[in-house]
Parts: C-alpha cells; structure tokens; sequence
C-alpha cells in the first residue's frame, strides 16, 4: 500500500515537472531578411542548417544539427574538416541553399531550417507544411555579425557567438588600423568579379565594405546594386589596379591573363589578378579573406604579416581546428 502511494507521488511529480518544463519553455521571434516574423523554440533542438554551415563547429551546435546543404558536405572545408577528421557520423544532406530539397527537409521534421532568401516560392512552401523557416541575406559585416549573434541565441550559444565575433573584430581591426597608413592618393583602384568575368560587385554587400576596409575604392562602388553584369569596355575605362576573383567561379586569373580584350588593363599587365580561397564570405573566415586581399592589396604595408601563423590562430581558437588540418580539404 506504501509502496503504491509513493509510486503514484513519483507519477504526479514527474507530470507536474513535464508541465512546467513545457509551461516555461523558452521562445523566440525573429524578424527576418524577408520581413517575415517567425517564432521558434529554444534553444532549437533539430535545425537544418542551409547556408552557414562553419557556425555548427564555431558555435558547438553538431549535436542540434539535423541536416545540411549539400554544399557543406562537398565544398566547405572547414565543415569537411570537423567532421571527418572528428570521424563524426555524417548528418543527411537536404540540397542547396539555392535549390533545397523539400522531401529531405520534411522527413527530418526539423524545428527550424536556417537558409538564405534566394528562393521565396520553397520558403513559403516549407511554412505552408508548418516547416519553421528562417531566411538569412547579411549585406553587411555587421549584418553578418547579427546573423552569428542569431544563430548564438537560436541554440543557447550567446557567449560562443560573442567569442567567435570577438576574433573576427580583432583581425578585421588589425587590418583597418594598418590600413590608416596608406595615404589618400596611393589608395588602389580595386575590383572583385563574381560567378562571370563581367560581373562585378557594386556598392551593396559586403565586398563593398571589406575593399573600403582593407584602404581600397571599389571601382564598382558607381552601380547602386549589390552585383551587376558590365561590358568589358566599362572595366577597361576603370582600369583597376587589383582584381579579386569570387572564390566559387568558374575560372582563374589564367583566364583573366589569356583574354586579350582584358591586357590593357592595369591589374592584368602587373600580373594582380588574384582568385580568393573558396571559403564563404557569410563566415567566421570573412576575416581571413580580408586579411589576405590587404596583403595582396598593399604587400608594402601588410608585407610583414604572417598570413598562415594569424589564420592559424584564427581558426585554432574560433573552429577548434588547425589552418593546416582544414587545408586537406581545400578545393584545387
């Protein structure tokens, strides 16, 4: 009879304690890129993580991760990194941030999916099926900051999020103060290229603000636009001193050097033309991409850094992961 008393005492706790847990449960709203407000619960247990794959090592979240981009799992070396060096069970894979993959989503039941705005028909899609969907487009370096601070309260990550921005500041500091040196009329005329040798980064983005950072001018900076699409007579009338290729693209500075409509070209006659790392600018290692167009930019006043030594200690302290160990999955 006790013995039966105190058993239904342990069942009303356990039911009280249930209720409450449920009753306090924490939410919160965020209004995103797309003006939209959504609310979620967290911290989020089983996020599908789209377009900002090196936050799940940066943040500790792999075990509030439900599923990835495709991207991550071939392209992003960081992601590659943790992941298989860590010899961690691989998460499923449910497309790109510009083409997901609705059915993969649906079946992991995630309580979020975190992508970019790209594809408006899908999100509305996935919210229609009750799919939590926040959409992301940082246009700035401190919108990118705000993307890291979401992600950090999303999964009861706030003081990593902090941290992770906290090394980012440091580097890009570094970087803006040596930049102070340069004196106005030896700035460079600078020029970053996208997906196409004619598509050129304008005055919205965060290019914008890294070449205005490292003491260039964004010959782009005239086209109100984040990108746009120019004939190469206009890229000849800029005549930059250094082009920046899009790490993603299709194609190499060889291609640049080959062309003969581009050798009139100042930066193409100089041989400073330079592809960046294929590493996501919507990252932590925006900050080392800055730092590597300062030393191409200015090698007279950025000649003295340590280029692997400072992303070493970069990614050591923001990824848990060595600079070398990323390095064998970097795309050739």
């Amino acid at each position: 009879m006790v013995c039966r008393t105190y058993f239904k005492i342990l069942i009303l706790i356990i039911f009280i304690f249930c209720l409450t847990e449920e009753g306090f449960a924490k939410t919160l709203s965020v209004t995103d890129v797309l003006g939209r407000k959504v609310t979620v619960k967290v911290p989020v247990k089983r996020a599908v993580i789209a377009i900002t794959p090196e936050l799940i090592p940066a943040l500790d979240i792999w075990d509030q991760v439900a599923g990835v981009s495709d991207w991550a799992e071939k392209s992003c070396s960081v992601y590659q990194a943790f992941v298989f060096s860590g010899l961690k069970v691989r998460k499923p894979t449910v497309g790109t941030g510009s083409n997901l993959n609705i059915e993969a989503i649906l079946k992991l039941n995630p309580d979020v999916v975190i992508t970019w705005s790209y594809n408006t028909k899908v999100i509305e899609f996935l919210e229609s099926k009750g799919v939590k969907v926040i959409a992301i487009w940082p246009e700035s370096i401190g919108e990118l900051y705000e993307v890291i601070r979401l992600h950090g309260k999303l999964f009861g990550k706030e003081n990593q999020a902090e941290r992770v921005i906290a090394e980012m500041e440091k580097m890009l500091n570094f970087i803006s103060e040596r930049a102070k040196q340069i004196q106005t009329n030896k700035r460079k005329k600078v020029l970053h290229l996208g997906g196409k040798p004619t598509t050129v980064s304008g005055r919205i983005g965060i290019t914008n603000d890294v070449i205005k950072l490292i003491g260039g001018i964004n010959v782009g900076a005239e086209i109100p636009s984040r990108n746009a699409d120019v004939s190469v007579e206009r890229i000849i009338n800029w005549n930059p001193d250094i082009i920046f290729i899009w790490g993603s693209a299709g194609y190499d500075e060889t291609w640049i050097y080959n062309n003969s409509q581009w050798k009139f070209i100042k930066a193409v006659r100089e041989r400073k033309v330079y592809k960046l790392p294929h590493w996501s600018t919507w990252s932590p290692r925006l900050a080392p991409i800055v730092l590597y167009m300062a030393i191409k930019t200015y090698p007279e006043v950025f000649g003295d850094v340590n280029f692997e030594k400072m992303v070493d200690e970069f990614y050591q302290k923001v990824f848990g992961l060595s600079f070398k160990e990323v390095r064998k999955y970097e795309k050739l």
